[in-house]
């Protein structure tokens, strides 16, 4: 892994500073946990760094609570109160629908998958955020509710400064080609092993 230092440069006519600030699409996937809580940790610093925040959850439920969420929302608070950071906006893309799918049909939750990627990809063309954590977005992808290609074509040419994080298991491999960054979590040991169920603070 190089210390800050690229192993190659490319010859592609850009400045160094230019490669440096281009706008990155990055991966979390894999089996393991951590994921999401990778890419929230990147948001943490956008936010630091003034770039406003979109999330879009795609496969909780609009009635599941998580702390970063609650976080988010109060920096989101800080912002308005303070000017330090930048906006928060967090949305949940469907009610219900979640790898339990237990109300609605396929294409109820197709639908909404596919209503919920409409949204983000307006807002990439008109650069409403600096950095957006597509959480879950994968799955939808996967199972084949939203159509990877067009995802693709439109990540790439988003405009203007505009950074994606995409979380999930089982990304798939245009997606994966398409990224800069890619990242698999691999399980080496888990509390589940030793029988032992998700606690708060942890998990949630």
């Amino acid at each position: 892994m190089p210390q800050g230092v690229p192993t190659s440069v490319p010859d592609d006519g850009l400045t160094t500073r230019q490669r440096r600030n281009a706008p990155l699409l990055v991966v979390h996937t894999g089996e393991m946990k951590g994921k999401s809580t990778a890419a929230f940790g990147l948001a943490l610093r956008a936010w630091n760094q003034g770039f406003p925040i979109g999330v879009f959850q795609f496969v909780k439920s609009a009635k599941w609570k998580v702390g970063e969420e609650a976080a988010f929302r109060a920096l989101d608070q800080v912002h308005t109160d303070t000017g330090q950071g930048a906006p928060v906006e967090w949305h949940k893309m469907g009610e219900g629908w979640s790898w339990t799918r237990k109300q609605g049909t396929e294409e109820d939750h197709a639908g909404a998958a596919r209503e919920g990627w409409a949204e983000i990809a307006r807002r990439l063309r008109s650069e409403a955020h600096g950095f957006y954590v597509l959480d879950e977005f994968t799955y939808p992808l996967h199972w084949g509710w939203v159509d990877v290609d067009e995802v693709v074509s439109a990540l790439r040419e988003r405009p203007g400064h505009q950074h994606v994080v995409i979380t999930g298991r089982n990304a798939p491999a245009a997606l994966v080609e398409a990224a800069d960054l890619v990242v698999e979590m691999t399980k080496v040991k888990h509390p589940m092993d030793a029988g032992r169920k998700g606690q708060r603070g942890i998990e949630w």
